[in-house]
């Protein structure tokens, strides 16, 4: 009769069960990594009025804000209204054409509107785009 000879039974590792849940958590990390996206966020709250108009923005500009309570930041920097055309205009010097972009609230009062656009055109600016939001 022969004899069988087995071999005594491994020690288990116990690592081997909870890799399949660190290669889960690896793939929802990367997964949440590249379909989120990472976007400047304004200095204060702005909710710029509605329009029927609908254009792609260039790259590479300067973004001028105008909040409800008439404050002023570009790209992303809070300024003062004395300093607004001083900052554009290195800005649009350091850049040459460089695009300018508007964005004010719903709520700001059209005079500080027009105020802060009458500021640009002495920064130098010739072209400007008054940013809104699409109608629903």
């Amino acid at each position: 009769m022969p004899v069988m000879h087995f071999q005594p039974p491994r020690p288990k590792n116990h690592d081997e069960r909870i890799l399949p849940l660190v290669n889960v958590v690896f793939l929802l990390l990367v997964f949440f990594m590249l379909a989120g996206r990472l976007a400047v966020t304004d200095p204060f709250p702005v909710d710029p009025p509605e329009s029927n108009s609908e254009t792609t923005p260039p790259v590479g500009k300067v973004v001028v804000l105008v909040g409800a309570d008439g404050r002023l930041a570009v790209d992303g920097d809070v300024v003062a209204e004395t300093a607004l055309a001083d900052i554009v205009a290195d800005r649009l010097d350091a850049g040459g054409e460089v695009p300018v972009e508007l964005k004010a609230d719903a709520n700001t009062d059209a005079n500080r509107v027009i105020a802060v656009m009458e500021d640009l055109r002495d920064a130098g600016v010739s072209k400007l785009r008054l940013l809104t939001v699409a109608t629903r």
